[in-house]
């Protein structure tokens, strides 16, 4: 089995990208999806983050507007809630690949993988990247999107330079979703990948 990991700033087309991946019958492991799926249905990590974080949690609910306030630009603090989230978030990527085991490929949609070290562990890295401008009208078009937020993202993640400088492949989703699909379906063949048809 072949693991690739997909990453990219924020902004970039990621989502785009791995749904592009899926439809073509690779298998894929959303990191942020988890998460946010975890921070709204797991009582366990849901308590553990209100332990620490008591103002982002009522009744068993967590407003994560408010936790991400309380921990963007806040290194130590962000720390503190990557280290309760980041074992839960595990444990379902173990399942995710014991559940795939016959796959001849798997995607892996981490974000901060360069930020976070974790490229050494796959096959290959594959990076998205679109033009600075295209990438700020993107984000700001979020709903509660500000540039204040914005930089703070930024500010944590690698430049895109670099990214695409330590990448096996770069996908541009600068131009169309059929050029998009075209650089998948390349990458796919590339690495002698079956495709869906």
């Amino acid at each position: 089995m072949m693991r690739l990991a997909l990453t990219g700033s924020i902004g970039m087309g990621k989502s785009t990208v791995a749904k592009m991946f899926e439809r073509a019958g690779v298998p894929v492991f959303d990191a942020d999806a988890v998460v946010r799926d975890l921070q709204a249905n797991d009582p366990n990590l849901i308590a553990a983050i209100g332990a620490r974080f008591p103002e982002a949690e009522s009744g068993g609910v967590l407003d994560r507007d408010m936790l991400a306030r309380m921990v963007l630009g806040y290194p130590d603090e962000l720390e503190a809630l990557e280290s309760i989230v980041h074992p839960a978030v595990h444990a379902v990527r173990t399942r995710f690949i014991l559940d795939h085991a016959a796959a001849p490929a798997l995607l892996f949609d981490i974000p901060l993988l360069f930020e976070t070290g974790g490229d050494e562990v796959f096959d290959k890295v594959i990076v998205v990247s679109a033009p600075l401008e295209i990438q700020r009208e993107r984000v700001l078009a979020r709903p509660g999107m500000t540039e204040r937020k914005l930089g703070a993202i930024l500010a944590r993640q690698m430049p895109d330079d670099e990214k695409r400088r330590r990448a096996d492949f770069v996908i541009d989703t600068g131009g169309d979703l059929s050029t998009t699909e075209r650089q998948v379906r390349d990458i796919l063949s590339c690495l002698e990948i079956p495709a869906v048809r």
